[in-house]
């Protein structure tokens, strides 16, 4: 079942044959975060329970076109014990992914926090940051635009790259396409930093 996204696929030209990104996935507690890895994973809605510590998968997603990208994805448990683990998991990450629940308005504010705190610490300044707003199957579910606004997106530090998508783990709406643009940044910040030490 693990290998269903395992097709054979060439390395983009700046990564080492086999070497995968590596993207952590964060946000609040019951935020979908494990449900959308599984649906990235094995194709189909899994039901989890919360996650205590973390998950990992190494999974194959197929990017503009037929390449198919390797990802190393790390999920973290979302409860408020455990938020201040994040740090150990993100550093020296290609790229961020920020699961909110779009029909919890009440705890946007509770995501916004931790959302600010984390890409503010020294080790992910400039980490591109993928916001998913999940659960857009419900029809309460708020919309990127109120989601974006509820987190002050615009807030965040200018050299940090982000993009809101609307999303679901039940029927995997938004996922690939999410994906796409956090490749396309993490590609961005690559390409940034290797002018920036040819500078040197």
């Amino acid at each position: 079942m693990g290998n269903q996204l395992a097709e054979i696929a060439p390395a983009p030209p700046f990564l080492p044959p086999f070497q995968a990104l590596h993207v952590v996935v964060i946000g609040l507690d019951s935020a979908g975060k494990t449900s959308l890895l599984y649906r990235l994973k094995f194709k189909e809605f899994v039901k989890s329970a919360p996650t205590k510590g973390f998950n990992m998968e190494k999974i194959r997603v197929p990017l503009g076109g037929s390449r198919a990208i390797p990802f190393q994805v790390w999920d973290v448990g979302g409860q408020e014990k455990l938020r201040p683990l994040w740090k150990s998991y993100t550093r020296r990450t290609d790229g961020l992914v920020f699961v909110v629940d779009s029909v919890e308005g009440e705890r946007m504010e509770e995501a916004r926090v931790e959302l600010h705190k984390i890409t503010r610490t020294s080790e992910n300044q400039g980490v591109p940051v993928l916001i998913l707003a999940n659960k857009q199957d419900l029809s309460e579910a708020l919309s990127v635009s109120e989601v974006e606004k509820l987190l002050a997106v615009h807030e965040l530090s200018s050299s940090t790259l982000s993009y809101v998508q609307a999303c679901s783990a039940v029927d995997g709406l938004g996922l690939h396409q999410g994906l796409e643009k956090l490749y396309e940044m993490i590609l961005k910040r690559k390409k940034t930093l290797r002018h920036s030490k040819k500078k040197r």
